[in-house]
């Protein structure tokens, strides 16, 4: 009997997790079977079972694979931004952008959880991991505004968390739409934009507001001064 390695067993998992993006993409999550996942990998259904529990888990495993976009988003914020808390702001916004646009894996995987899924009993667990991403994100967006805000380079008296929340609404929903026909506008030149008006919507009309990216603001245009009236020529 051969002895199988972990390197065997792991080119295996790899080689499911491949085949269910596919089915998954193709199908739909709910009317994909996990007899149609072992077909695709070339695999028995015992093989899958010896990796993943059940199709949630199997789920959960692809995302993970493709490393949310949104996840880690603040650590690379935080080495591009410095401690502005609005170029963070503005960092953290755009980056999950950039890594879907970059990565071929997580616009098939994004597909599928914007698009190819249902979210049923059995995905129970899939939607709550989706949740605790999104809730974790919003928070970090949050904190961020509270730092901006401590500081005095915001409008008085904005509601953070639901400032938070439109921000981040504002990402999902340009994913969402790009997802459904990749190429059909520039994800990351189109998210620099709306993400920059949208912050640049919360400052403080002060002087000491901090700009909204990580770049120093443009010299302001020079002040046209009026020609003197000269005396008329004597006739």
């Amino acid at each position: 009997m051969v002895r199988r390695t972990k390197a065997d067993a792991l080119a295996t998992r790899h080689q499911i997790l491949d085949a269910a993006e596919a089915e998954f993409l193709a199908r739909g999550v709910a009317h994909t079977r996990l007899q149609d996942v072992a077909a695709a990998a070339g695999v028995t259904r015992g093989a899958i079972y010896w990796h993943f529990q059940d199709k949630a888990e199997l789920f959960n495993a692809m995302m993970e694979r493709a490393l949310l976009p949104c996840e880690g988003a603040a650590e690379h914020a935080l080495r591009i931004a410095g401690d502005n808390p609005l170029a963070q702001l503005h960092e953290m916004a755009v980056a999950p952008l950039r890594v879907m646009a970059e990565s071929e894996q997580v616009q098939r995987v994004f597909r599928i959880a914007m698009h190819q899924t249902e979210y049923t009993a059995e995905l129970a667990p899939v939607q709550e991991r989706y949740l605790e991403g999104i809730g974790e994100f919003q928070q970090q967006l949050a904190d961020a505004l509270q730092r901006a805000d401590a500081l005095g380079w915001l409008r008085p008296g904005l509601p953070l968390q639901a400032i938070a929340l439109g921000l981040f609404a504002l990402v999902d929903g340009l994913m969402h739409h790009w997802t459904l026909r990749p190429g059909g506008f520039d994800l990351v030149a189109y998210g620099e934009v709306t993400v920059r008006a949208y912050v640049h919507g919360l400052r403080a009309a002060l002087p000491q507001a901090a700009p909204a990216t990580a770049t120093p603001p443009a010299a302001p245009a020079p002040r046209l001064r009026a020609p003197r009236s000269r005396p008329a020529p004597s006739t």
